[in-house]
C-alpha cells in the first residue's frame, strides 16, 4: 500500500463524504469513541468547508480516499480556557480537525501518515505547535496522539454538551 497525502480538491468532497458516512456508520456498529453521528458531524459541508479554506487534504491509496485531515489557524473556542505549552498566536498554529481513517485501513498506520504530514507542513510554514481536541474517553486517539509525541494539557467543555459530549481533552504537540 503506497499512501499519498495531498490537498484535497472539489472531485474529492464526495469520495471524502463517503468516508464520512462509512466511518460513521462503522462506529455506530462498533466502539463510537469521537462520538460521531451520521449527518450530523462529521458531513459533506464540514469537508467543503474545509476544501474551501484550503484546509482539507486526503489520504489516498491509488484511487480510493483512505483517510482526511482538515488543519487550521482557528481555535475552538473553548480552548481559549486553559495555558498551552506555546504563545496563543494562532498564525503559527495549527488545529487538527477531523482526522478520518476509513474501516477499512484503521491500524494501517493512516492516522500516524496524517499527523506527520500535518507536522512537516507546519515545521514548513515555521509554525510554534499543532493543537488538537479529543472526546474524553476516546482511548485509541489518545494513544495515537501521544505516540506521536503531543502532550495532555486539560480537559474543557467545548460547548456541545446537546450531542452528549461534555469534556474534551486537549493536546499539543511543540515544533
Amino acid at each position: 500500500m503506497k499512501i499519498e497525502i495531498k490537498q484535497a480538491a472539489l472531485p474529492d468532497i464526495a469520495q471524502i463524504n463517503e468516508l464520512y458516512e462509512e466511518l460513521c456508520d462503522y462506529l455506530s456498529n462498533n466502539q463510537n469513541y469521537p462520538g460521531w453521528k451520521k449527518g450530523i458531524y462529521p458531513t459533506y459541508e464540514d469537508a467543503f468547508i474545509g476544501f474551501q479554506e484550503q484546509a482539507l487534504y486526503v489520504a489516498a491509496d491509488v484511487e480510493k480516499i483512505v483517510g482526511s485531515i482538515i488543519l487550521r489557524h482557528v481555535p475552538e473556542e473553548g480552548y481559549k480556557q486553559v495555558e498551552w505549552l506555546t504563545e496563543n498566536d494562532y498564525s503559527k498554529i495549527y488545529v487538527v480537525y477531523t482526522l478520518a481513517v476509513h474501516p477499512d485501513y484503521l491500524h494501517c498506520g493512516i492516522g500516524k501518515a496524517l499527523l506527520d504530514f500535518a507536522e512537516i507542513k507546519a515545521k514548513e510554514e515555521k509554525c510554534l505547535s499543532i493543537r488538537l481536541d479529543i472526546v474524553k474517553g476516546n482511548i485509541p486517539a489518545e494513544k495515537l496522539y501521544q505516540k506521536c509525541g503531543f502532550q495532555y494539557i486539560n480537559t474543557v467543555s467545548l460547548g456541545y454538551e446537546e450531542y452528549g459530549l461534555p469534556w474534551y481533552d486537549l493536546y499539543e504537540k511543540k515544533l
